[in-house]
């Protein structure tokens, strides 16, 4: 009997997304993944994905801000899933959210 890979590996990008510079944590459904900066780019976020996930299924999420829907509409038409979201509905930790 042969197996046969059911699921596909997936990656949940999370970016807190400013005018001169992103902050990107990746994850994956195995591991916590890891966090750094980069240009505002969707390309390059494109390259770094092609090269440490490349058969990974990939949804992206950003809050919504001054900087427009471009981003988003980049990652859609890399085939990655991506969500705008509310910035109000952004859990954060308690100390985080009275500073």
């Amino acid at each position: 009997m042969e197996t046969q890979q059911t699921a596909s590996a997936k990656l949940f990008i999370g970016i807190d997304i400013h005018k001169r510079s992103w902050k990107v944590h990746c994850a994956t459904d195995l591991f916590a993944g890891k966090s750094f900066s980069m240009p505002p780019d969707p390309l390059q976020l494109r390259t770094f994905v092609k090269k440490h996930f490349p058969d990974h299924e990939v949804s992206t999420a950003y809050e919504a801000g001054c900087c427009g829907y471009s981003t988003h509409r980049s990652f859609i038409s890399f085939g990655w899933k991506s969500l705008v979201v509310n910035p109000a509905d952004i859990l954060r930790k308690g100390k985080v959210r009275f500073t």
